[in-house]
């Protein structure tokens, strides 16, 4: 496994500790962890403001956000999310959703 470095302010390596030991797990994996979570909900983010501003399908959301169609369709409820789709976008969502 690689490993990476980062320098961070007092208060957030206060924070980090805290979290590890509400976790009861070491540092390392602490921020393996909130890496993870992080990088899904920045996805997620990038996904919903692409589709939210027309630039992407449900489909192309879908891909940005590491999730299959209908997890996407779900967000999408979840976040009451509206977009002005073309007929070609809606035909590639439905051949999209075709496929699964």
């Amino acid at each position: 496994m690689p490993t990476i470095s980062a320098r961070l302010p007092t208060e957030e390596k206060a924070e980090l500790d805290d979290v590890a030991a509400l976790l009861a797990e070491d540092r390392s994996t602490t921020i393996r962890k909130a890496l993870a979570e992080g990088l899904e909900t920045l996805r997620i983010r990038v996904a919903v403001e692409r589709y939210q501003s027309g630039d992407v399908s449900a489909a192309e959301a879908a891909h940005i956000a590491d999730l299959s169609v209908a997890e996407w369709l779900d967000v999408a409820r979840e976040r009451n999310l509206t977009t002005q789709l073309s007929l070609s976008d809606l035909e590639l969502d439905a051949d999209t959703a075709a496929e699964l």
